[in-house]
């Protein structure tokens, strides 16, 4: 039998009030409110000068903003613009890829086709980091569609589909449209490569990275079996989400669950006290305003964040709808942020840094992106005051789409060869 523990009582109690601080710096990392507010107070410390690293051109907003509304107008005509979300990734080409999935499924009811498409989004968001600029997909001919190649978010968004609809993420032979944890924790990188037809002539950033991500995936479902389910697949969310009976989901709630339930798959060199924290990183000058362990933290959660933007259709496809789309932020990835470097909105102090390589959690590269998050914040009045709509007909989700992202790989395109203009390491779980 164990021996006895004896705790002084005020020690017990010291305990219980650094774990419930602890706690409480947790939940304030992971509210978008926290993101939204600490993003604003380094953009407002950049305009006074007091940055190490970017200047603020506010006279250039406007033309990111009118460069953002044409192609808008051009991509979707009629100005009905869908979510930013990893689905248009699978329209890629033109091809209907959701109906292929729907049609493989057959005839089930609405619950469970969504814990089908929630288990692909999932874990497609997952695999969707820097593919890296040599690596492409070849999609065999479909139906009427003629074969074709797709790079960078595009193909890794088919690769991941076809590989879905192949049943690599499943354990069950019978059952392989699902991704479940048995599946997932067999996954090696080898399986994952030759799936994305990754070669010494077509190379993949991070194939280990992606592979290890998506195994602690599987062992994080099998370990939450209240959020997840038996068996745990990722699909369950939609059961713990749906089952009030409104027909209704906040989308912030379903991003606190994703926070809070996938906690355990993210790298653990950001964490507190040893919790991992996922997408969120040291800056001096994050967070001066609270007085806890959560003070010189500046936290994203982009790939959560667009995992929740891709997890909005399947809910209101099954009849659920989805309320407060704002409260998710813009996300924080070199497209977005490439925009405003390449538009002039923002100026590096010291230009020969857009030629050196830098680590996600550099203090240059968490501060880009933090400026991006509020940056996208103020662009979006501005585009949809050009495109005539309101905030009602093009929330944030939508100005990300119609877009932001296009309008920064386009600049990208015209000045760097499609490359962003700051090169960041990526181990394939950030960017």
């Amino acid at each position: 039998m164990p021996e006895a523990v004896t705790t002084h009582p005020q020690t017990a109690i010291d305990s219980v009030a650094a774990y419930a601080r602890q706690t409480g710096a947790t939940a304030e990392l992971r509210s978008t409110k926290t993101i939204r507010s600490r993003a604003q107070a380094l953009l407002a410390r950049a305009r006074r000068g007091e940055s190490t690293w970017f200047a603020v051109n506010d006279g250039a907003m406007l033309t990111a903003a009118a460069l953002v509304a044409e192609l808008t107008r051009a991509r979707y005509p009629d100005l009905v613009i869908p979510y930013h979300s990893r689905w248009r990734h699978f329209e890629a080409g033109g091809v209907d890829r959701l109906a292929q999935l729907n049609t493989a499924l057959g005839s089930i009811g609405p619950a469970e086709r969504a814990r089908a498409q929630i288990d692909l989004a999932l874990v497609s968001v997952l695999l969707d980091a820097g593919a890296g600029p040599s690596w492409c997909y070849h999609e065999a001919a479909i139906g009427e569609h003629p074969a074709q190649e797709f790079t960078r978010s595009e193909g890794l968004g088919v690769a991941s589909f076809h590989a879905f609809m192949a049943g690599l993420f499943s354990s069950d032979p019978a059952q392989p449209l699902q991704a479940d944890a048995a599946g997932l924790q067999a996954l090696t990188p080898e399986r994952l490569a030759a799936a994305f037809q990754v070669g010494p002539d077509n190379p993949l950033i991070g194939v280990d990275g992606r592979a290890a991500l998506l195994r602690r995936l599987g062992q994080t479902l099998q370990a939450n079996p209240t959020v997840f389910g038996q068996p745990g697949r990722p699909g369950h969310l939609f059961d713990r989400l749906a089952s009030t009976g409104s027909g209704t989901v906040q989308a912030h709630d379903v991003l606190s669950l994703l926070l809070s339930g996938l906690a355990p798959i993210w790298p653990a060199q950001n964490a507190l006290d040893g919790e991992p924290l996922g997408d969120c990183w040291r800056h001096p000058a994050a967070g001066q305003e609270a007085d806890g362990p959560s003070r010189g933290w500046m936290p994203f959660h982009k790939l959560s964040q667009w995992l929740t933007y891709s997890l909005l259709e399947p809910f209101e496809w099954a009849g659920v709808q989805v309320q407060g789309l704002d409260a998710l932020t813009g996300l924080p990835e070199y497209r977005n942020g490439g925009l405003f470097l390449d538009a002039g909105v923002l100026m590096l102090k010291n230009p020969a840094l857009a030629g050196r390589l830098h680590a996600p959690g550099d203090e240059l590269i968490v501060e880009w992106r933090a400026l991006t998050v509020a940056l996208l914040d103020e662009l979006a009045p501005r585009v949809r005051e050009q495109l005539g709509l309101s905030a009602a007909q093009m929330p944030l989700a939508c100005v990300l789409e119609g877009g932001t992202w296009a309008a920064g790989r386009a600049l990208a395109q015209q000045l760097h060869e499609g490359q962003p203009p700051l090169n960041i390491q990526s181990d394939g779980t950030v960017f």
